[in-house]
């Protein structure tokens, strides 16, 4: 046997860095005694895994943010989405559209004589149209060879609210003349029918009524209109006031005389901020509440530029003075065939409201006529002698004020003839800029020579 004494213990491998991963972690004394853990680096098969963890880390360190973005722009996705399934779950339920939207959208492609224009629908049906086809005509040439930055037209018949006319031309954005009848602009001097008539309504004046007011004519600063009552203000009639569109007179009419509510009672009879022309394109008419005596006189005079019309609403509102004080619901479409020539629809008359009586409706018409004799139309009306170029009496209405929207020059010229026994209604709007080209009121007498020609 041998002898224990003899039997030495096997000698280790001494230790180093690069030792197997399972004694990685022994702790060994350093000479000062104090232990720390031993650091070694894998190999093989477990290199190559922490390789690939390493790698998985710096891909979500990297996606993060991106992560983090699309999380914080979820909910307007989400939204925009939801506003979208919205959209087209109400065009699902939207009405359909009317008629006379219809007709107004394929007018510019009608075709026929001039005693009936005609369109087809996409479902092959003939719309049978109002429209003066010889009257169209004329006032749109004269607006496309004048090349008015914009102008808009609308002629209607007073007894029965068909239109006769419904054009427009724009040099400076075509886009414009599709909406332009049916879109606001500010009311200017037209406004003046609507302080004239709450007065006349109200008992508070007659044509020949005199206002005294100081200031010049056209003053646009209502400080300076009030009266002194120590003489020497300018006296002037309501009627000639009317035809020669006097700020200051129609500013204290509003504001001494008839009064905040009964301006803002006629306001709302004649249609403003409510739906007036159902199965219209047409926006609601905006006049809001004058909230003190300036703006009340700025309103009267037609300057408070927020006042707005379109252009189909003013033509309805004249045509209405021209019938009496009743409104007619206006109508583009005199009847509708299918295609097999069997009528599906008529034309037929409908009320839509009164506006004034009858008897505010003849004094209307005397101081209207004005306009066109002595007053901001006669120059259109008359020759280099002063001869009138119609032997037709004429009750207009001239506005005129400057606009952003489109930016220029508004020039408006609202009238009805014969004054005694009307047959037409029209208005005309041009928007013009630094150079002038035409004023509304030569729309006007394009118009009425064209009607009365015959």
């Amino acid at each position: 046997m041998q002898e224990l004494k003899h039997l030495s213990s096997r000698k280790r491998a001494p230790e180093t860095a690069f030792s197997r991963y399972g004694n990685g972690n022994r702790k060994i004394k350093r000479p000062g005694g104090r232990f720390f853990p031993r650091l070694s680096m894998p190999t093989g098969k477990r290199r190559e895994q922490l390789k690939y963890l390493l790698l998985f880390v710096a891909v979500v360190l990297a996606l993060t943010p991106c992560s983090v973005y699309v999380f914080q722009k979820t909910p307007k996705a989400v939204k925009g989405a939801t506003s979208w399934v919205r959209s087209v779950a109400e065009a699902a339920k939207a009405p359909p559209v009317s008629t006379f939207e219809a007709a107004s959208n394929l007018l510019g492609s009608a075709t026929g004589s001039s005693d009936q224009l005609t369109a087809k629908t996409a479902d092959g049906q003939v719309l049978h149209y109002t429209i003066n086809g010889g009257l169209q005509k004329r006032v749109h040439d004269f607006l496309a060879e004048s090349q008015v930055p914009y102008g808009a037209f609308v002629a209607i018949e007073p007894a029965t609210g068909r239109i006769l006319a419904m054009t427009s031309h724009s040099s400076a954005d075509p886009s414009w003349s599709q909406g332009s009848f049916f879109e606001l602009y500010p009311m200017a001097s037209l406004f003046k029918i609507i302080i004239a008539s709450a007065a006349l309504e109200a008992k508070k004046i007659t044509p020949e009524t005199v206002i005294e007011f100081r200031g010049n004519s056209y003053s646009e600063n209502p400080r300076k209109w009030a009266a002194t009552p120590r003489g020497k203000n300018n006296r002037m009639d309501v009627t000639f006031a009317m035809g020669k569109s006097i700020n200051p007179v129609y500013g204290r009419l509003a504001c001494d005389i008839v009064g905040k509510a009964s301006v803002m009672e006629c306001v709302n009879r004649f249609g403003f901020n409510q739906t007036l022309l159902p199965g219209t394109p047409a926006r609601e008419s905006r006049a809001a509440e004058p909230q003190g005596s300036l703006e009340l006189m700025l309103m009267g005079a037609g300057l408070d530029r927020e006042v707005k019309i379109s252009p189909l609403h003013a033509a309805v509102m004249m045509a209405a003075i021209a019938n009496g004080g009743m409104m007619m619901a206006p109508g583009l479409v005199d009847s509708i065939t299918d295609a097999r020539g069997t009528q599906q629809e008529t034309f037929t008359l409908r009320e839509v409201r009164r506006l004034v009586t009858p008897e505010t409706a003849v004094s209307l018409r005397r101081m209207l006529s004005s306009t066109v004799t002595s007053g901001t139309s006669r120059k259109a009306f008359h020759d280099r002698r002063g001869r009138p170029l119609l032997n037709v009496e004429i009750a207009a209405k001239t506005g005129s004020i400057n606009g952003s929207d489109p930016r220029g020059h508004y020039s408006w010229f609202a009238a009805f003839a014969p004054a005694n026994n009307p047959k037409i209604a029209l208005v005309a709007l041009v928007i013009n800029h630094d150079k002038w080209k035409i004023k509304s009121s030569q729309v006007g007498e394009q118009a009425l020579e064209e009607f009365f020609r015959r």
